[in-house]
């Protein structure tokens, strides 16, 4: 059996001659694309059309629709002139608000505990979000009160997990 040889026939499948012509048995696809799009074959049809046997005509163009207008703007009171808005403190502050809660050091105001740690730990870790990418970025204040403020939640989360 391995001294048997067998037969490899080579076909070349190429549409085009080494001189750039079109190979005979291709050139049907020549004559295609010369003659233009080809028309379907008509079906015998009644003499006159009646409704079954008529195409529906297109739908009528439609005007591209009109950008909508916007939608009134909400005008917020004026912020009291001893406020200045919102800074990175509040930002922060609002990050650590839930974590108490989360490690039930806090009660809602049914006075249920939401106890959760994970949740806990995860606003922790959304804060190291915000230091590290604010990294470099922030006042020596803005900075102190972050590192501060993540330094006692983590403390307050590794006592609570001990319990």
């Amino acid at each position: 059996m391995a001294n048997e040889k067998k037969e490899i026939k080579v076909t070349d499948k190429r549409l085009f001659t080494p001189d750039g012509k079109l190979r005979e048995e291709y050139r049907f696809l020549d004559e295609k694309s010369t003659a233009g799009p080809a028309e379907p074959p008509v079906a015998e049809a009644p003499a006159a059309p009646t409704a079954e046997t008529r195409r529906p005509e297109p739908p009528p163009q439609r005007e591209p629709p009109r950008p909508a207008e916007p939608a009134a703007r909400v005008e917020l009171p004026p912020m009291p002139p001893d406020l200045e808005g919102p800074s990175f403190f509040d930002l922060v502050a609002m990050l650590a608000e839930p974590v108490p809660i989360y490690l039930g050091d806090a009660q809602l105001p049914d006075g249920q505990s939401a106890e959760n740690p994970e949740m806990a730990r995860f606003y922790i870790d959304l804060m190291d979000v915000l230091r590290q990418k604010t990294l470099g970025n922030l006042s020596a204040e803005e900075s102190a009160f972050l590192e501060d403020l993540l330094y006692r939640l983590r403390v307050r989360y590794v006592q609570k997990s001990r319990e």
